[in-house]
């Protein structure tokens, strides 16, 4: 079967979201052939380089998203009707941003009873809250409708029509990029402003497009140029995705994009996979925009999101968190299966079968440094674990990421020298701070497996989190964990450790010190743990559904056309025999006759579209 990987910002880069598991898939489904079609977000990204890239891939094909304008060795003049057909597509895209549906504020979540915190010294799957909707505080307030639908007050079919005018929309800017040679340039252009604008001033627009001023109709109008990039690429041929036989997105978002134009052009199913959802890491990252930016995008990447579940053939979340994002956001429930991310247990084999090897008395933390880990809780509730366990020592293991990492390490050095003056056990000796700041590398941690096995107890403290990595190789390691109910925490531990709720520096402790005084209990936990991780999260598992889904899909998709390799023979699952299974499969999709394809993705500097007055400050 021939597979094509969409990414964003990930595979085959070595820096990449996502690269990792990508890697384990590619190359745990041998039998199949792959092809990579990578969107790059940076510079430095592609400086780096690819990742060895297994057999199995027969090509890369890669487009940037990070240059800054859409400059070009010539200019390809749109005429009057091309003109008119942009104006017109993006007229009713703007139209659909700017009317109620998707991405509109909607009133909070009325729980039909209270929530329960966790017990401190409860395992999450004897507490009440291990079920319960995500911990306030751990992401942004979900809401009450799915998204993908219109606020209470508007009919159920208004947002039915404004997703027809959004699905229409794109698709009809894509087909007019595939005849004229790509859209960068018509995207930045005045006309396209000039549509945000009229859109934004029409009557039924929203409130905060009403006030969007043009810093910000030029600020949405560069975002979606760059979001809307992968329409403008050369990879909507006979040759290239055209002649997959599944395209398989590893996110949503603009990854999708290429997945759903092979559809629109060939029919070729897509299946969507998502371990963090694009329009959750969207709300997170634009908290400081002005409103009517903020709601603009907000409706853009949620209608794409409703677009994208809506036309996948399968929906994989990786864990529940994932999934009520994507049901909130329109995506069915029978289109939805939960494939867990395979993570790779070997490291950490040695010490998940010597887990009597561990020091009692040290709490281990380890991660990335940043503000959403919340170490300032967890070296409060240590404050707390040393007045009632006065040897414990709390060792720190990571690296700071993000702008404001550095900042933050500091801040958490500073606070911890306070908390903790250094400590002499007699007077002819040296004092030592029991809270320890490292990283992995170093001659006493010189892997990421010693870490976890330098302690007995591992904690995850934060107060943001989506699929907790980091647990679940503390579980490899058969070592208790404390953990705070955000994300998929208490789905991924299930009940094989101590959940607490975030924020709670006092909660933190007491299960801490419960585990630190029960070795009994510690030795149960971290058993089951490592069980519960290696039955669960494991590359094994991970490539088998993927091969499972990949045969079903293929299974259920009509015969599109006889496809010949280089000698004249068929390629292999273009024609599935499934197919021609007597029953009542979906009829055969008429394909578009074959156009000439843009260059925009053919090399580092984009094709310009022209024929567009430039807008000023775009």
């Amino acid at each position: 079967m021939r597979i094509g990987l969409l990414t964003e910002g990930g595979y085959p880069y070595l820096n990449g979201e996502a690269a990792l598991w990508c890697d384990r898939l590619v190359r745990g489904l041998g039998q199949h052939e792959f092809e990579i079609y990578a969107l790059s977000r940076t510079e430095r990204q592609e400086d780096e380089g690819w990742l060895p890239l297994p057999p199995q891939v027969d090509r890369v094909r890669t487009a940037p998203l990070w240059t800054a304008e859409s400059a070009a060795d010539g200019r390809t003049r749109y005429g009057r009707r091309a003109r008119r057909r942009f104006t017109d597509c993006y007229q009713d895209l703007a139209t659909a941003l700017c009317g109620g549906g998707v991405g509109d504020p909607a009133p909070p979540v009325t729980p039909s009873s209270p929530r329960t915190s966790a017990s401190p010294a409860t395992p999450a799957a004897e507490s009440p809250s291990a079920r319960s909707a995500t911990s306030p505080g751990a992401t942004p307030p979900a809401p009450s409708v799915p998204l993908a639908t219109a606020p209470l007050s508007a009919p159920a079919d208004t947002s039915a029509l404004e997703a027809d005018r959004f699905g229409n929309a794109l698709y009809g800017l894509a087909e007019l990029a595939r005849d004229e040679g790509g859209l960068p340039t018509a995207l930045r252009s005045e006309t396209a402003v000039r549509a945000l604008e009229r859109a934004c001033r029409a009557p039924g627009a929203r409130r905060a497009a009403r006030e969007a001023r043009v810093p910000d109709l030029l600020a949405v109008a560069a975002h979606l140029e760059r979001a809307l990039r992968p329409l403008s690429a050369d990879w909507y041929e006979d040759d290239a995705l055209g002649a997959v036989d599944l395209c398989h997105a590893a996110s949503g978002g603009a990854a999708a994009l290429p997945g759903l134009l092979a559809r629109h052009f060939f029919g070729v199913p897509l299946l969507v996979t998502e371990y963090g959802v694009r329009l959750r890491a969207h709300y997170l990252s634009t908290g400081d925009a002005p409103p009517a930016v903020r709601a603009l995008l907000a409706a853009f990447h949620g209608r794409l999101a409703a677009e994208t579940y809506r036309r996948a053939a399968v929906v994989t979340p990786g864990n529940a968190h994932a999934r009520r994002w994507q049901e909130r956001c329109g995506a069915d429930r029978a289109k939805l299966r939960t494939v867990h991310p395979g993570m790779d247990a070997a490291p950490f084999t040695e010490i998940g079968e010597a887990p009597e090897d561990a020091d009692p008395g040290t709490v281990v933390w380890v991660g990335r440094v940043e503000p959403a880990k919340d170490l300032v809780s967890l070296l409060h509730a240590f404050a707390e674990v040393r007045k009632q366990e006065p040897r414990t020592r709390l060792r720190i293991v990571g690296t700071p990421v993000g702008p404001e990492g550095p900042a933050y390490l500091g801040h958490c050095r500073a606070l911890a020298a306070q908390l903790f003056p250094d400590e002499a056990e007699g007077p002819h000796t040296v004092g030592d701070n029991p809270v320890s700041f490292e990283q992995v590398g170093g001659p006493e941690l010189p892997t990421l497996a010693d870490a976890y096995g330098s302690g007995a107890v591992t904690v995850l403290s934060s107060v943001v989190e989506g699929f907790p990595a980091g647990l679940v190789e503390a579980m490899f390691c058969a070592r208790a964990t404390v953990s705070t109910d955000v994300g998929a925490v208490v789905e991924v531990i299930g009940g094989t450790g101590l959940v607490v709720p975030p924020r709670n520096p006092r909660a933190l402790a007491e299960a801490c010190v419960a585990l630190l005084r029960d070795p009994d209990r510690r030795a149960r936990l971290g058993a089951a743990a490592r069980a519960r991780a290696l039955e669960l999260f494991t590359v094994e598992q991970n490539t088998t559904a993927f091969h499972g889904l990949y045969l079903e899909i293929v299974s259920r998709t009509p015969v599109r056309r006889v496809v010949l390799d280089g000698a004249g023979e068929p390629v292999p699952f273009a024609a599935p025999a499934e197919s021609h299974v007597p029953g009542r499969w979906a009829g055969p999709q008429t394909r578009p006759a074959p156009r000439g394809g843009p260059g925009w993705a053919t090399g580092a500097a984009a094709r310009s579209a022209g024929g567009f007055p430039a807008a000023e400050g775009a």
